[in-house]
């Protein structure tokens, strides 16, 4: 695989998993965090991007490991995946 390729794919792990790891550790408003006017009232009274950016990090990192060693050895083919019947594809012998 292209180091390029890699790189793409990566990023596209990252991003997921930026959204698979946002609802995470999200602090509910108590009397700690003042209310700031013009705010929901379901907003999060504080958002660390470097902690979320973080554990985003690991979680791509541990998913793209899973993906790059799964491409190496072939554990799930992409023949697992085949969907559409072979006559649709390459057209009806009988």
């Amino acid at each position: 695989m292209k180091p390029t390729s890699i790189s793409a794919i990566f990023f596209l792990f990252w991003a997921l998993s930026f959204f698979l790891v946002l609802p995470f550790r999200l602090q509910s408003r108590n009397g700690d965090n003042a209310y700031v006017p013009g705010q929901a009232e379901s907003a999060p009274p504080s958002f660390s991007f470097g902690r979320t950016a973080l554990w985003t990090t690991v979680v791509a990192v541990i998913l793209f490991g899973l993906y790059y060693a799964n491409y190496v050895n072939g554990w799930i083919p992409v023949e697992t995946f085949n969907l559409v019947p072979d006559n649709v594809v390459y057209g009806n012998d009988g």
